[in-house]
């Protein structure tokens, strides 16, 4: 996250490398996999980025017309992998992704799509450095809300669906963008080929972790699939985290474990299937994993505002798990394209 040509039918044939006479032409990149994260940081300290760019040899930069002034840049390398860095939020993530979609550089219509980014995660479901493969991301923000001290004092949170009488109620998907749920196949296969990795951890957030007086919470590191809650607002709380279980499972009749909450992946997967609409992208290639960095609520005894503030050490695992865990699956995908090529492969 070096350039492919879509020469022969794509479904068919194996990416091959584009010389750099043939990218001024245009020949269009047809990666086997694109690898969507959301920063990097700047200096030493890794993001969702470095590791990818760094392991994966990204030297190959193209730029897209449309990315983020901070990214604008696709990298690939020559084996067929390739990544984006949106940049943070609903707005940025849209952007860049339509503005991948759109482009006439790229192929993606055979393509698998890992969205690779980290994550609060509750307590209830993992723990720092965790990773969590998603089978529903869900719409947190598509919400109506009455500050909680003005509520009907029957109702447990000012959160509730748009046009909707009560939290209870379930709203009309007037939007479209409310739930997606991914291919299970997908998800299932990433598991399986990641279930076994070591995952890195660090003295901090094992210290921070003991605080929580329950498993996972205060247990190392592990890997599940579980769901997503995406929201441009940063909350935190275990008041509202509640409210978020109970909008995951309201908004997906009660199908929806959430685990991981963050900021892009309802709008990145809008503009994917925006793309799909145009047949530009298969859905049923895109894949979504989030790393937690940090809890979404406090432990007993803390606030949520000391809570929100903490260094928990959870950064550093997270971004460092996120690439061990994601290229798992990618590196599967790159390395046996012929498996893989036609749709996701039995075990």
């Amino acid at each position: 996250m070096k350039l492919f040509t879509a020469a022969c039918v794509v479904a068919t044939c194996l990416p091959v490398v584009v010389p750099a006479a043939a990218q001024e032409k245009g020949a269009a990149i047809t990666p086997k996999v694109l690898v969507v994260t959301m920063f990097e940081v700047p200096g030493d300290t890794p993001g969702e980025a470095q590791r990818w760019i760094e392991n994966e040899k990204l030297t190959t930069r193209i730029q897209i017309p449309g990315l983020s002034k901070a990214f604008p840049d696709l990298l690939c390398n020559e084996e067929g992998l390739c990544l984006v860095t949106t940049s943070m939020g609903y707005a940025n993530a849209a952007s860049s992704i339509s503005a991948l979609v759109h482009s006439d550089r790229l192929d993606l219509s055979h393509s698998y799509i890992l969205i690779a980014g980290i994550a609060g995660v509750d307590p209830a479901d993992g723990t720092l450095g965790s990773a969590h493969w998603a089978r529903y991301a869900i719409d947190g923000g598509l919400q109506w809300y009455i500050d909680p001290r003005q509520i009907p004092k029957e109702w447990s949170t000012g959160r509730l669906g748009i046009f909707s009488p009560t939290p209870k109620d379930k709203p009309k998907p007037d939007y479209g963008t409310e739930v997606f749920h991914l291919n299970e196949k997908l998800t299932q296969r990433a598991y399986d080929l990641s279930k076994d990795v070591k995952l890195e951890d660090g003295d901090k957030a094992k210290e921070y972790r003991a605080h929580y007086p329950n498993a996972p919470a205060n247990q190392p590191p592990a890997i599940s699939i579980c769901d997503t809650i995406s929201a441009d607002t940063w909350w935190h709380g275990s008041l509202t985290s509640k409210a978020m279980n109970d909008w995951a499972k309201l908004m997906t009749d009660g199908a929806a474990n959430y685990c991981t909450t963050q900021q892009e992946d309802n709008a990145t997967l809008t503009a994917l299937s925006r793309g799909a609409d145009m047949g530009r992208i298969d859905m049923k290639r895109v894949a979504l994993l989030r790393t937690a960095s940090n809890f979404d609520q406090e432990y007993p005894g803390q606030t949520p505002d000391q809570s929100l503030h903490a260094q928990s050490g959870g950064f550093i695992p997270s971004v460092e798990n996120a690439y061990l865990v994601g290229s798992r699956l990618t590196h599967a995908i790159v390395s046996d394209w012929a498996s893989w090529k036609d749709g996701v492969p039995a075990n």
